[in-house]
């Protein structure tokens, strides 16, 4: 929900592909049971849950964490960066000190986890429920619930009580056109055609494909190509 967690959790995730590709050296840590340290993990808020590597050696998930951190701050110090690049390694080490000491208040307007969790302690404690009350599992749900007029989130974010990464006139936009420079844009070029001549479509993450008596088929395999002579040629004979 917290677009704050969607921006660390892709942005982070691009900066260490970006490392990765750069032949950056890291340390083995594939872990023994992948499945089951998520699991523990997951069920520890306070983070010290320790987990088994692969090679046999325990560590926490604030300890991997830091690890990577660690490297990715390194990685860009050498090749360079950029000012969402900077913003992303500072927000990342600032979260994981807060956890680290204890002090996961502090990340209560950007972590979905910590953000939902304060709002139940509250509400149990102003209602004397336990966490076994159905009413508690009700307010779990509607905090997820995606109807900006009812779910909990949107109304913490409405009330101004969540950070924001984005402004509404941008979500909008990205909504009605996509990014020009992927193979967003030949969907979109595709779909907008065939709603405006009402022709049947089928359309997933690579094929582009008009319901009529000939099947016609594109097939888009790169995502990075935003130009396609065979999706114009498929509009065009529309």
């Amino acid at each position: 929900m917290s677009e704050w967690t969607t921006f660390m959790k892709v942005g982070i995730t691009d900066l260490v592909l970006r490392m990765l590709e750069g032949n950056t050296v890291m340390r083995d840590m594939s872990l023994e049971n992948p499945i089951r340290a998520i699991r523990e993990i997951s069920h520890d808020p306070t983070c010290v849950r320790k987990v088994k590597l692969a090679n046999g050696r325990e560590v926490t998930a604030l300890d991997m964490q830091f690890e990577y951190h660690d490297k990715t701050a390194r990685f860009l110090e050498r090749r360079g960066t950029d000012e969402v690049s900077k913003l992303l390694i500072t927000e990342w080490g600032d979260a994981l000190e807060a956890l680290k000491a204890g002090e996961s208040e502090r990340l209560a307007r950007k972590v979905d986890w910590i953000t939902k969790r304060l709002m139940i302690d509250r509400y149990m404690l102003k209602h004397d429920l336990q966490l076994s009350s159905p009413k508690v599992a009700l307010l779990d749900l509607a905090y997820h619930d995606v109807n900006r007029t009812r779910g909990l989130y949107y109304l913490l974010e409405k009330g101004g009580k969540v950070d924001r990464i984005c402004e509404d006139a941008a979500i909008n936009l990205a909504m009605r056109e996509p990014p020009q420079s992927t193979r967003a844009k030949l969907r979109g070029d595709f779909i907008r055609q065939a709603k405006a001549k009402r022709r049947d479509y089928t359309v997933d993450w690579v094929h582009l494909k008009l319901n009529d008596q000939a099947q016609r088929t594109v097939l888009c395999k790169d995502p990075f190509k935003s130009v396609d002579e065979r999706v114009d040629q498929l509009i065009a004979h529309m």
